[in-house]
């Protein structure tokens, strides 16, 4: 019997599932539960949807789940803070931890971590929402060029991204990410868009298949390309050398390593012509919704989407016995 699966076959727990919030990926999150809470219930557990608002904590308490599953993503179930509260409520949950949440999150802090193991990032430059963008934008022009990539630092789902693969207006798009907090100004890289999940159980740390994102010619994967079907082609696994392959999948590792998670991850990539690797950022809590990549690549290790939240919750219970 595969490792992986075995864990079906014990009791039926008590599971938590949290869900929306006020992020701004708060909608997203609402559709990951939802997914994860059809996946439990398929498996014979007790699942409860509790919304992440004022009386959480209230509900968790008289709920006292067995584990709780954080289907969240951005602030403040990514990056650490939830994590934080469940550790005071002394309840078990799926996924990283507050010092690995923390620092995945934050794109900057991130990226020090990557560099500090000789990980393939690009160069960057923090950007602030108080800054004087004149001055900001002559440097960056002088440093990268014109043509770059902006990213709120702590935010998720392609929300507040902007691309100028050719130049363009920097102060607009500046403006218009910096609506969602602080950014990280990049060099922008033309390539194949990439991604490799991370499984992290007790009986080993395995990267999943990689997995290239496909969308229509002049597009990439923003929000509106991950959350609608049919908008974007996963293949899985990607067809590349099987050398590039092995890289992807140690850098994803490493990374996940490196920043201290557990359970689950899914690194980004940019893939250029001449197969040159740059590490864009780890996801702590990959989506979980019909259109994720995390599920594709757990079905390519041959396990499915209800076994795959089974083993999670599995998981987040045995860490806490031990």
């Amino acid at each position: 019997m595969n490792e992986l699966t075995q864990t079906a076959e014990k009791k039926p727990l008590n599971v938590a599932v949290l869900a929306g919030g006020e992020s701004t990926e708060a909608d997203v999150s609402r559709r990951s539960a939802a997914e994860v809470h059809k996946a439990l219930n398929a498996y014979g557990h007790n699942s409860s949807v509790i919304e992440l608002d004022r009386h959480c904590a209230a509900s968790l308490l008289k709920l006292q789940p067995e584990v709780v599953f954080p289907a969240l993503h951005g602030s403040p179930g990514e990056d650490g803070t939830v994590q934080g509260l469940l550790e005071m409520l002394g309840l078990p949950y799926v996924g990283s931890g507050v010092r690995g949440s923390a620092l995945a999150m934050d794109k900057a802090v991130a990226k020090s971590v990557f560099r500090s193991h000789n990980l393939p990032v690009s160069m960057d430059r923090i950007v602030s929402s108080n800054a004087d963008l004149g001055s900001v934008i002559a440097q960056i022009e002088e440093n990268f060029g014109s043509q770059v990539a902006i990213k709120p630092l702590s935010a998720g789902s392609a929300l507040g991204v902007q691309l100028l693969p050719t130049g363009g207006d920097l102060y607009a798009a500046l403006c218009d990410s910096l609506q969602f907090g602080d950014c990280l100004v990049e060099p922008f890289i033309a390539g194949k868009e990439i991604t490799v999940g991370v499984l992290h159980t007790p009986q080993k740390l395995q990267a999943h298949p990689v997995i290239e994102i496909r969308t229509a010619a002049d597009q990439w994967y923003d929000y509106e390309n991950r959350y609608t079907p049919g908008q974007s082609e996963h293949i899985v696994p990607a067809d590349l050398a099987p050398s590039v392959t092995a890289e992807l999948q140690h850098i994803a590792v490493t990374a996940h390593v490196a920043l201290g998670l557990r359970d689950l991850s899914r690194a980004d990539f940019i893939l250029d012509k001449d197969n040159n690797i740059t590490l864009l950022e780890v996801n702590t809590l990959p989506g979980m919704t019909p259109t994720s990549l995390y599920p594709d690549g757990a079905a390519a290790l041959g396990l499915d989407f209800d076994a795959l939240i089974d083993l999670l919750v599995r998981t987040a219970l045995t860490r806490s016995t031990i």
